[in-house]
Formats: C-alpha cells, structure tokens, sequence
C-alpha cells in the first residue's frame, strides 16, 4: 500500500504539472516565449531585397524645421519616393487632425492613384469608429471571425479627406505578450462589429492591387488565413502572425540622404528623431513602430514566396502535443525511478529531457512549427526530482522498519544487509529449504512456584529475561533468524531472510552452545538454590513459505509449513526421553553429513503418516 500511495503522490505532482499548464500562468508562458525567441531571433539575417525604411530623423529636423510638419512636407516625401522608383509607400504617421497650414488637399493629391500610399489608423477608447475606412472583407468557411480577433472600443482615423484618397489604411496595433515584448501582429482586428485589417495587411494588398481580402474561418479552430489574390497568408487562431527577424533593411533619412533607384521597392516611412518616437520592446530587442511593421511587412512576403521555411506557426494541436509528451514521458520517468536502478533511471529521464529538446528542434528545423519543450523539460525534472526523493523517503522509512523489525532478531551484520538491500525481503513470501529450532524450558513450574512462594513476580521475569537473553546471542552470533518468543520458549530458524549454504550446521551448533550455556547458568544460579533450568531443542530441517506476512505499514517476518510443525514436535518429545535435551530430525541428519548422531527412536508424530527417526549428538 505504501508504494502504491508514494506512486499516487507522483501522479498528483505530474497531474498537477499539467494543470498549470492547462492554466497557462505567466512564468510558464515567458519560460516557453524565451525557448521561442531563442530559435526565432537566431534565423540566418540578410539584407531585404522587398522593403526599404526612410526615416525622418534628426538630420531631417535640422534641415526641414519644426516637427510635426506641414502636410506639404509629405507629399515631397511622396514626391521624391515616386522620383526614385518606388513601390507602394506606407505611412506609419497618422492624421487625425486638418494641418494647420491647410496643405490637407496637396497631401491628398499625391497620396491620391497613381500613387500607391497606404496610411495607418489605430484603436483607441476615444475612436471614431463610424469615420474609420475599412476594405471589402469575404468569410470563408462556417465561423464568424469576430469571435476570434482582438475587440476595440474605437478606432483613431486619419481626416476624411486623406483616408479617401490613400489606397489603404490599416491599423498598426500591437499586442504584447504577458512579458510586455511583441512577438506576433494581429491581421484583423474588430471595433463596432466589424472587422478591420492590419496595416501589413493593406501594404501586401496596395502591393497586388486588390480590392479586398477574405478570411478563411473555422469554427472550431479559429482563423486559419487571410487571403489575398494571389496569396495565402497562414495565421494563428487568432489572426496574428509571428514577426520573422530575418531580414535587415536598407534605411534613409529624408532630407538627409539622397535617394537610389529603388526598383519598386515597397517603402516604410516612421519617426525616429529624439523624443518623437518609442521604440517598441520586441523579442529582437526594441524597434521603432515603423521598423516593427516593416518586418511584419517582410513576414508576410516571406510567406507569399511559399519556400519551405517562410512561415513561423505553432498550429492549434502544438498545446496537445505538448500535453500528450509530457504525460507520456512523464508515466515513463516514474516507473523508471521506482523500478529501474539510479542510473539506469538518471539515464531514462535525460533520455526523456534530450528527446522533448530534439523532438521541438526538429519541428522547428523541418517546417518552423513552435512546439514548447521548456515545459516539457522542466516538468520531466521536477517529477524525477520529485520521485526521485519519493522514492528515497520510501526506502529510507523502509531501512529504519527493517532495523525496527529485525534489531532484536538478527545479528547487526545482517541486519546491516537488510537495510542495504530490501529487496531480500519479499512480501508474500517465497518457498526455502530452511532449518528450525524450537527451545523451551523443561520443568518450568518448579521454577516459577519458587517465585511465587517468594511473593517476587519480578524476579521471574528478570530470570526469563536473562536466559532469553543469553540464547538469543547464541543464536545471531551464528546467524539464526530469532522469529518469536513463546513465554520461555523461543523459535528460531536458518537460510532467512539471508542464503546460507550450511543452515542445517548452524543450527545444531547453536544447540549445543545453547545447552553448554544454560549448564554454565545454572552454575551460576546454584547458590539461588533454585530448581535447575533444563532445556529441549528440537530440530528439523525441509521445506516451508518464508517472507513478510501482512502489510507494508506492519509485516511480520516469518515462516509456514509442515516442516516447522515437526521441529516444534521434536522439542515435546524431548521431556519422553531422560537424558536427552536434543533431538534432530532424520532430514537435518541427511543435510550434515559430516557429522555424526545418535539414533534415538522411530515415533509417530502428529500431522505425519509416517514414522519420523530422530536422533541426537
């Protein structure tokens, strides 16, 4: 029972475990976002060939004056960009308010077709959510999107006028993880119950000239893509993307570097001078809004090329997957501990560890998939430590009940055995050949009518106890087992719990001793004038069941069988025959064949058909 409970325990703490990570708390969710942005930010980096950045920093300030600028200052930004070959040109600027300088229209115009301008929008409680542009969205599949994707109260727009004339305006909101870093982008979001795109978004859209995009909806697993002809984008459930850091950009500063031929290039214009912009804290370090979203920008190119490993995810049944190892692994830690040896049990939980490791590594090698193997691992080693100290509590309470138990019946020699390896005892029990001895004091009432008439109780015990005493030493000097005491009476056997080859000597060489040491006691007690103290012993030696008999809380240590019966016989048959203190039986006879014996008799016994011939030395 004690193992079986010590086993529920290290279930409780694996159940446990895995609750928490049902849960989800905060430190598990930062220990599996830090083995995240380990693999993530360490992709090979190169040079972007798609996305440019310009900058308007403090080079520019000096040059073009106060900031925030006239509205006519951006459309020369449009001006020169267009002059230069580019792409599509995102603004993560916004403007929610006329210009004060009413270039409003100017800006307008150039940021009007042609002109391929996408501006930024984003939530807010204060939002005007009804002036708010949003594209032509499609649902396919049989979910509502906006039971999945982020909710807003309102939304902060840009003036009429430029919202109208731009081909696309997206929001350029964030959504941090637990640990306040951004490590995914949502590609829709909702205000007013109505869904509204991501800036990227609107930059890959302004990039194919499409009008509008569609959002394929599980209603059971979420969104699974945003499509935009001709490209698929994979999403998380939510309808967030993982930021890639693969790529660098080329940067300019307006105002301050002359532009190249860009080639088309796609163009992110944001805010970098002192003072004007917050850096936004990323799992690659902190980057400035526009960077942010440039590299969303490029995530999302990444994924329109279609090459093997352009799309980091971790798919709905990662958690599952998750669970399922952690519970096979960990069913396979426990039964390793209790039931293996150290090492081999060390080795099966690093096994477990190094294969939950390689398992996510190879996911991640294979197809960029997100498996969390920190939980894994950690809850691999809080549960062999767990059982590992179980186990030990276990067998350390086991090594003092065996010190307990056996103290008073075994030599410390092997009591020392016991304790090293418990092994040795079997509960339930197992069949031996072993060799008993049952010595009981003859003539007792003599003895104990002395006492009495002497009104000294006391010094009976103190009698009884000191014979004991001197018999039972006899016996663990020669390795017997001492299995009870009867009164005055003690039985004691050989070959267990320890093998021993010579069990069927030993103990008639503790009969002898036994017999020499009470004639040396009664020496010793004659000037008492008590009645002699006479012994009968008798012997015999076959088969029986020895082992632990009862429970774990409480065994007791002893043996079963026919043979036992016959040794305690052979002592009752010692009072028939004058002279005689010891008598063995026929089968201990045939086990010492060096030794020689006295045949005494042939007898019936009871419990036995057959006559049994006894002896003694």
């Amino acid at each position: 029972m004690k193992w079986l409970t010590s086993i529920w325990t290290v279930l409780f703490v694996m159940v446990l475990g895995l609750s928490l990570r049902v849960t989800d708390n905060e430190t598990l969710q930062q220990l599996r976002y830090m083995g995240f942005d380990a693999k993530i930010t360490s992709l090979p980096r190169s040079l972007s060939e798609d996305v440019v950045i310009l900058n308007i920093g403090e080079g520019t300030l000096e040059k073009e004056g106060q900031y925030p600028f006239p509205r006519g200052h951006y459309a020369r930004i449009i001006s020169d960009l267009l002059e230069a070959n580019s792409g599509v040109t995102g603004f993560t600027i916004m403007f929610p308010e006329p210009d004060r300088f009413q270039q409003d229209n100017l800006l307008a115009s150039w940021a009007a077709e042609p002109s391929a301008v996408v501006l930024a929008q984003k939530s807010s409680n204060k939002g005007r959510s009804g002036e708010a542009r949003r594209e032509n969205i499609i649902t396919s599949g049989n979910g509502d999107p906006l039971d999945w994707v982020d909710e807003y109260a309102g939304i902060v727009s840009n003036i009429p006028i430029l919202d109208q004339a731009a081909r696309g305006v997206g929001m350029v909101n964030v959504t941090p993880s637990s640990d306040g870093l951004v490590r995914k982008i949502p590609l829709v979001v909702q205000s007013g119950g109505k869904a509204y795109s991501s800036f990227p978004i609107e930059v890959i859209r302004s990039i194919t000239s499409t009008k509008g995009y569609t959002i394929k909806v599980d209603n059971e697993l979420g969104i699974d893509s945003l499509y935009i002809h001709p490209r698929e984008f994979k999403t998380e459930r939510d309808g967030s993307v993982w930021v890639m850091w693969d790529k660098t950009f080329t940067e300019y500063e307006w105002g301050v570097d002359t532009l190249p031929n860009l080639n088309g290039k796609t163009v992110i214009v944001g805010v970098t001078a002192e003072g004007l912009a917050n850096p936004v804290p990323t799992a690659d370090g902190p980057k400035y809004p526009h960077h942010l979203q440039a590299s969303v920008v490029q995530t999302l190119l990444n994924q329109s090329y279609g090459t093997t490993l352009s799309q980091v995810t971790r798919p709905w049944w990662t958690d599952f997957a998750e669970i399922a190892l952690a519970l096979v692994g960990g069913l396979l830690i426990i039964g390793a501990v209790y039931y293996l040896p150290l090492l081999a049990a060390t080795f099966v939980v690093v096994t477990s560890a190094v294969s939950a490791y390689f398992a996510a590594d190879w996911l991640w090698i294979s197809s960029m998939v997100l498996l969390d193997w920190t939980f894994v691992t950690i809850l691999f080693i809080i549960l062999a430590l767990h059982t590992y100290g179980n186990n030990f509590y276990i067998q350390f309470k086991l090594r003092e009940q065996i010190k307990g138990q056996f103290g008073t019946y075994l030599s410390p020699d092997m009591v020392d055995m016991l304790a090293k390896d418990p092994s040795l005892l079997k509960l339930g029990g197992e069949r031996r050949e072993m060799t008993f001895m049952f010595m009981d004091i003859c003539g007792f009432t003599p003895i104990s009518e002395h006492y009495k008439n002497n009104d000294d109780p006391e010094g009976l015990v103190e009698l009884i106890n000191k014979f004991l005493d001197v018999q039972t030493k006899i016996i663990l000097n020669n390795n017997g087992t001492v299995d009870k005491y009867m009164g005055d009476c003690i039985m004691a056997f050989w070959n267990a719990p320890l093998p021993c080859t010579n069990h069927a000597e030993l103990a008639i060489k503790t009969s002898i001793e036994i017999l020499e040491a009470t004639k040396k006691l009664n020496e010793e007690l004659a000037p008492l004038k008590l009645p002699p103290i006479n012994v009968g012993i008798g012997v015999n030696t076959g088969d029986c069941i020895v082992g632990n008999m009862g429970s774990e809380v409480r065994f007791d240590y002893s043996v079963i069988g026919d043979a036992v019966n016959l040794g305690a016989r052979l002592e009752g048959q010692t009072r028939n025959y004058d002279g005689v203190d010891l008598l063995l039986s026929s089968y201990t006879a045939e086990a010492c064949p060096g030794r020689e014996f006295v045949e005494v008799d042939r007898i019936q016994v009871k419990g036995k058909s057959e006559k049994v011939t006894i002896f003694t030395v």
